[in-house]
C-alpha cells in the first residue's frame, strides 16, 4: 500500500469515527430486531416442524444407529473415510488443521483491500471449507440408513396410557388377565395351574411406586416364574415401553389417580348401537387386542392362529378357517362359547369367559359377513337397518348359535 492510499484510508476512517454510532439506542435496537427475528423463526419451526420424538435411550438396543445433530454430520461422515485406528485423523487432526488455517488466514493473506474479488486467498480457502462441510453433511444424510425405531414414542400422558394398554395386552394379559385380575394360569408352559394374585388391587398399587413396578417388569421375578421383559436382560421391551406399561397400570388401577377422559373413552370396549353392524376395524380388533393377542401372536403356542390383524384373524391357524361368514358354529365362535373337546382347541379365553356382550358382537360380525372397515359395516347398516340385533347368549346355551334372521338376499357374506 502506498502513502497516498494510506492517507485516503485514514481520512475516511476519521470521517466515519466523527459521525459515530451510539451504543444506545442504535446498536441495542439492531440487536433487538435481529434477536426478535430469530425468535420468530424458531417459533415457526417449533410449531410447523417440531422435534422428532424418539424412544427413551436404550443402551441394550443393538439396532440403534447413533448419529449426531445436523451441525456435526460432516464430522460423522469423516469417520467413514478414516475407520478404526485412523479415526483420530478425521475427527481430531484434520479439524484442528482447518481451524488453525482460519485463525492464521489474516497473517498469510495480508491484502489491505476489503472488496471480496480482491481477496482470492481468503475467499478461496473459506469457500473450500464451507463447500466441504456442506458436501459432507449432504453425504451423511443420504448415505446413513433410516433409523429403525424400536420402542414406544409417546409424549403426553394419554398417549403413554394408550401405548401401555396395548403393550400390557400383548405381554401381560396371558398370565395376569386383561384387567390385572390374576387367577389360575392356563396354557402357559411352566406356569400351568399357578394362581396369581390380582395386580390391580390397592394392596399392589398403594405399596409399589412406579420405579418398583419398572424394576419388576424389567428384571422379572425369577422365583415366581416371571421372566425379565427388559431388552437388557433378554426380554423384548425397551425402557420407554416398560414406562408406558407402568403409566397404564397407575392411571387405570390406582384410584388415587384420575384417568383422563379421552383415555377412558379410547380404552372402553366397543358397544353396538341399535341396528349397527360391527366391523373388525372398530369392534373386533379392540376385543382381540385386549383379550386375545397376548397368546395369539408369533412365538406362542397357539396352533399357529394369529390375531394381530384382519387377514391373520380370518386366514391363519392349523385348523383354518377358524371363522366363517354366517357360521356361528365355526371354531372360534364355539371356543368363545366355551365348548369343550374341540379338535381346534380349548375354550377361549382360557382362564375365564369373554363377557357376553362382546361374544354377541362377534356373532353379529360373523353374521354380517365379517366386514373389515367401518365404512363397509356402515354400508351394511344402511342396507339392512336393525338386522344385527342379537340377544346375549345365556349361560346354559353355550355353544348354541344365537338366532339371526337377516332378510334373504340382502346380505352377502364376504369370507
Amino acid at each position: 500500500m502506498n502513502e497516498e492510499q494510506k492517507k485516503l484510508y485514514k481520512e475516511k476512517y476519521s470521517q466515519e469515527k466523527q459521525k459515530g454510532v451510539k451504543f444506545w439506542p442504535d446498536i441495542i435496537y439492531k440487536d433487538v430486531v435481529i434477536t426478535f427475528g430469530l425468535f420468530i423463526v424458531l417459533l415457526i419451526m417449533a410449531i410447523w416442524v417440531g422435534v422428532a420424538q424418539e424412544p427413551k435411550a436404550d443402551p441394550s438396543d443393538s439396532t440403534y444407529i447413533p448419529r449426531p445433530e445436523w451441525y456435526f454430520l460432516f464430522l460423522f461422515q469423516m469417520l467413514k473415510y478414516f475407520p478404526g485406528s485412523l479415526e483420530w485423523l478425521g475427527t481430531t487432526i484434520i479439524p484442528i488443521i482447518a481451524v488453525l488455517a482460519l485463525l492464521l488466514l489474516p497473517f498469510f493473506d495480508r491484502n489491505p483491500r476489503r472488496y471480496w474479488k480482491k481477496r482470492p486467498w481468503a475467499i478461496g480457502i473459506m469457500s473450500v471449507m464451507v463447500l466441504g462441510i456442506i458436501a459432507l453433511t449432504i453425504l451423511a444424510v443420504v448415505s446413513t440408513p433410516p433409523q429403525d425405531v424400536s420402542g414406544t414414542i409417546a409424549g403426553t400422558i394419554p398417549e403413554q396410557i394408550l401405548a401401555g394398554q396395548d403393550l400390557y395386552s400383548i405381554n401381560c394379559t396371558e398370565c395376569h388377565g386383561p384387567n390385572g385380575e390374576g387367577g389360575e394360569i392356563k396354557g402357559v408352559e411352566g406356569l400351568e395351574g399357578v394362581i396369581l394374585k390380582p395386580i390391580n388391587s390397592k394392596d399392589e398399587m398403594y405399596t409399589r411406586d412406579d420405579q418398583t413396578l419398572v424394576n419388576i417388569i424389567s428384571y422379572g421375578q425369577q422365583d415366581l416364574g416371571m421372566p425379565p421383559f427388559a431388552r437388557a436382560f433378554g426380554g423384548a421391551l425397551g425402557p420407554s415401553d416398560i414406562e408406558a406399561i407402568v403409566t397404564f397400570m397407575r392411571y387405570t388401577w390406582d384410584d388415587r389417580v384420575e384417568l383422563p377422559q379421552e383415555v377412558a373413552a379410547a380404552n372402553a370396549m366397543p358397544v353396538l348401537a341399535p341396528g349397527e353392524v360391527p366391523s373388525y376395524e372398530v369392534h373386533i380388533s379392540a376385543i382381540q387386542r385386549r383379550y386375545c393377542v397376548s397368546c395369539h401372536r408369533e412365538g406362542k403356542k397357539n396352533n399357529n392362529y394369529l390375531m394381530g390383524n384382519y387377514e391373520d384373524t380370518i386366514n391363519t391357524g392349523d385348523h383354518a378357517p377358524n371363522l366363517i361368514a354366517a357360521d356361528l358354529l365355526s371354531n372360534t365362535m364355539q371356543m368363545l362359547n366355551r365348548v369343550e373337546g374341540l379338535e381346534a382347541g380349548n375354550p377361549m379365553p382360557p382362564t375365564r369367559a369373554l363377557p357376553a356382550p362382546l361374544v354377541a358382537i362377534y356373532q353379529a360380525w360373523i353374521m354380517a359377513g365379517m366386514p373389515n372397515s367401518a365404512a363397509d359395516a356402515a354400508a351394511l347398516t344402511a342396507l339392512t337397518p336393525g338386522a344385527v340385533t342379537l340377544a346375549n347368549p345365556a349361560p346354559d346355551t353355550a355353544g348354541t348359535p344365537v338366532p339371526y334372521p337377516p332378510p334373504a338376499g340382502e346380505i352377502t357374506p364376504t369370507p
